[in-house]
Parts: C-alpha cells; sequence; structure tokens
C-alpha cells in the first residue's frame, strides 16, 4: 500500500466519518481502484467499520475493487445507443484493446466496460473515456479516439 499517498488524500478532508466517501473517490481517481487494504487503512483512520466502507465500496458504481486502468472507458448500451450500434462500436473496442467487457489492459492504461446508460440519448450511440464523452461515434472512428489517450 501507498501510505504516503493516502495520508495525503485523508488530511485533505476532515479526519471523521462523514468524509469517507470523499476519500474513497480521491483514492480510486488516484490508484484507479481501491485496494483491500487501502480499505481497511481508511476505515481504521477515519473511524468507520471496515463492513460500512466496503458497502459503500461495493454499492456505488463509481468505486472499483478491481484494478482499471488509467482511461476508464464506458459504451453506452442504453436502448437509444444499442439501436444506433453499440454493439459493434463494443466489438471495436475490444479488438484495438485486446480486451473484453469489464477488463483492463495489461498496461494499465485502458479498462472497458458496458453501462446501461449515460444519459445523453440523443447524442446516441455514447461513450465517455474518463470524463470526455464521445457522441455519435462511429466504430470507424475507435482507433482515433484510443490515440488521444496513448
Amino acid at each position: 500500500m501507498e501510505a504516503d499517498v493516502i495520508d495525503k488524500i485523508i488530511e485533505k478532508h476532515p479526519k471523521e466519518p462523514s468524509s469517507i466517501i470523499q476519500v474513497l473517490l480521491d483514492v480510486q481517481s488516484e490508484l484507479y481502484y481501491l485496494p483491500e487494504d487501502v480499505l481497511k487503512y481508511v476505515s481504521a483512520e477515519l473511524k468507520v467499520p471496515i463492513s460500512r466502507t466496503y458497502n459503500l465500496a461495493t454499492f456505488y458504481k463509481a468505486f472499483s475493487l478491481k484494478p482499471k486502468g488509467k482511461h476508464p472507458i464506458s459504451v453506452c448500451t442504453g436502448t437509444a445507443c444499442y439501436v444506433e450500434g453499440a454493439d459493434k462500436l463494443m466489438e471495436q473496442f475490444e479488438r484495438e484493446l485486446g480486451i473484453k467487457d469489464g477488463e483492463t489492459t495489461a498496461d494499465k492504461k485502458f479498462s472497458l466496460e458496458s453501462v446501461r446508460c449515460l444519459g445523453c440519448c440523443g447524442l446516441a450511440p455514447v461513450v465517455t473515456v474518463g470524463k470526455n464523452l464521445h457522441g455519435k461515434l462511429p466504430s470507424s472512428k475507435v482507433g482515433k479516439i484510443l490515440k488521444q489517450y496513448k
């Protein structure tokens, strides 16, 4: 565990149980996932039962207990996006990255996941890479999108 990194994150917030979600979000942003030893450490530092910390970490989609890539890719597979070719888009990302839905590249640069709806149906099909939204994305542009993040 990178205790110095975690300590710096904890120091940015009030050292009390009500800070747990923000601390976990900051850890997730730094490490790209929440390792078990970090969950235990944060729980102890903020005096939050580990069961509560684990419940939060598994309840919210923003958190991952598995290592994620530096650039998480979410492909919307909701109805509007599906009708506009989200399945072909997902297949192209899988081919280009050499991974399947729910996996992370070996170099930890990219994670790929399908999501039910990103709330941008008018821009279907929609993909997010980190916080960047790409709408009306044809599968032929996947390589170009990925190059922006390599």
